[in-house]
């Protein structure tokens, strides 16, 4: 296992040079300049939905080491990404101080907010810490929000909401349900941005037995750890008569599409970013695909909102 972990570290060696050269298109989100492709932190976090792999998670804790861990955002930064979302934790507010200190880092973070209680006073104290802290911009996380819509807590969406703008960073919300910026929207909230799930169900295990979702982490015995977006062109055809900024995670389906075809879907449908993580040996060619959909023009109905 140890020259397993050795080699997966030091990735895959290329049979051709990959060539970086060149910028990421970027859009805007109240002040801040963003490139539309976004790091994504669940696996620097080592937290990985791996279906029924039990090891997967614990695998990647050992080969994120600290040193790895600044080795992919440096590559994220040498290759023009200047944004990651990252959650709110002792390790990441350790990571990210070093990083910036020590190394000269300048990734801009946004922070997912998910308290252990789901009371104003909570929500409010993981804020202040994560703006204390250097966070840009912060949204509350999409489990939180299935919820609090699922139970009809609106208002209190609101109020977390308006806490993160009082704070004068940028302000989102996050889901895995459309009805969560459905309710959003019938409710006159205003956010910043909107970060929902967005992928195509062309994968073998996307919802194999047909059953009615439930929002992630709600409906346990329906979760399969598979499915982000039940509603994928129902989200796009809503989606389109939104103008808040939308940035669309798990465009890969958790590893189940490949990057090829999970960000073009994604921006063909209406996203403005995509959040996405990625190993280090994957940053380069990641960007590259990126770049070259935005070149060439996505075939939109939606307009770009940022």
């Amino acid at each position: 296992m140890s020259n397993l972990l050795a080699q997966l570290q030091k990735g895959p060696a290329p049979t051709e040079p990959v060539s970086s050269a060149g910028s990421l298109p970027t859009g805007k989100i109240g002040n801040l300049t963003i490139t539309r492709l976004i790091v994504g932190g669940n696996l620097t976090s080592g937290n990985a939905h791996s279906r029924d792999l039990v090891y997967v998670s614990s695998l990647l804790r050992q080969y994120f080491t600290p040193a790895k861990i600044f080795e992919t955002w440096e590559l994220c930064e040498e290759c023009g990404i200047n944004t990651a979302v990252l959650r709110l934790d002792d390790q990441v507010v350790g990571l990210l101080t070093k990083y910036w200190n020590e190394r000269g880092g300048k990734l801009q973070w946004i922070v997912q907010i998910k308290p252990g209680k789901r009371d104003l006073e909570a929500f409010r104290t993981d804020i202040k810490r994560a703006v204390d802290h250097g966070a840009v911009g912060a949204y509350i996380q999409g489990n939180v929000s299935d919820v609090l819509v699922r139970d009809g807590q609106i208002g209190l969406l609101g109020e977390v909401l308006q806490c993160i703008k009082d704070t004068r960073v940028v302000a989102g919300i996050g889901a895995h349900a459309l009805e969560v910026p459905m309710a959003c929207e019938k409710a006159g909230l205003k956010p910043d941005f909107y970060l929902k799930t967005l992928h195509s169900p062309n994968y073998w295990s996307f919802n194999p037995r047909g059953e009615k979702w439930e929002p992630f982490h709600v409906g346990g015995k329906l979760d399969h750890d598979n499915v982000w977006c039940m509603q994928p062109q129902e989200t796009v055809e809503f989606m389109k008569s939104v103008t808040t900024p939308w940035i669309a995670f798990k465009v890969l389906a958790a590893g189940a599409i490949r990057p090829e075809a999970g960000f073009q879907y994604a921006f063909d449908n209406g996203a403005d970013f995509i959040c996405a993580g990625m190993f280090d040996f994957q940053v380069r060619e990641d960007t590259i695909i990126a770049r070259q959909i935005l070149s060439a023009g996505p075939k939109r109905q939606r307009p770009w909102r940022a």
